[in-house]
């Protein structure tokens, strides 16, 4: 490709998701790159996953806030990606919420993945909210990110079902499973201009 489509990925914690989606890239199953790999934590092991496949990879100090960025910390992302020329954000286990500024930079350009069939069970442990609640078929869920929380447009779901002898732990092993899956294949049909928004829905051509 001339001009690939370009990924800046997020992500605060192991990077297992810019890893499913790094390797999807590398068997052509996903067609882009991934221009940059951010983190709001200097020892992220996202950081080191970016690094041994090449691709830069920076730490931005987020700020004396637990669960957004200082206003500053946001500009430098901003400022970094905007660098970096990305066409998609793809949040990848991002444990800060986005504010206003950030959201207008990139507004429909933001992706997450989350371990729910959401609607349901928005926001943390999302796995241990569902096995807590009894239901029978958990999942994950890419969608667009917008100025609430995990409720942006529905691009695409995957089912999981519960076992009746799952832990949380083992649930959340099978969504994240479910996760490398999924993931990959939402962005590539957003690589490839598949994807349309259109009110509350995401409508996908082939």
């Amino acid at each position: 490709m001339s001009n690939p489509f370009r990924l800046g990925v997020l992500g605060s914690g192991r990077g297992s998701n810019f890893v499913a989606i790094a390797d999807a890239i590398a068997a052509g199953k996903l067609p882009a790159e991934v221009a940059i790999v951010l983190s709001d934590v200097e020892s992220a092991g996202i950081l080191a996953q970016a690094r041994e496949r090449g691709v830069p990879a920076q730490f931005i100090p987020p700020g004396k806030f637990r669960t957004k960025l200082e206003d500053e910390a946001e500009l430098a992302m901003v400022e970094a990606l905007r660098m970096a020329r990305v066409d998609l954000i793809v949040l990848a286990g991002f444990m800060r919420v986005l504010k206003g500024e950030f959201l207008r930079a990139f507004e429909g350009r933001i992706v997450n993945v989350h371990p729910s069939l959401l609607p349901s069970f928005p926001g943390l442990q999302a796995w241990k909210q569902a096995l807590d609640h009894g239901v029978k078929v958990a999942g994950c869920t890419v969608h667009f990110v917008d100025a609430g929380v995990d409720s942006g447009a529905i691009i695409g779901q995957q089912p999981v079902p519960v076992l009746d002898q799952d832990t949380a732990e083992s649930l959340h092993e099978r969504i994240q499973a479910a996760e490398h899956e999924l993931y990959p294949q939402c962005v590539a049909a957003i690589a490839r201009g598949e994807i349309r928004v259109a009110g509350r829905r995401v409508v996908r051509s082939r």
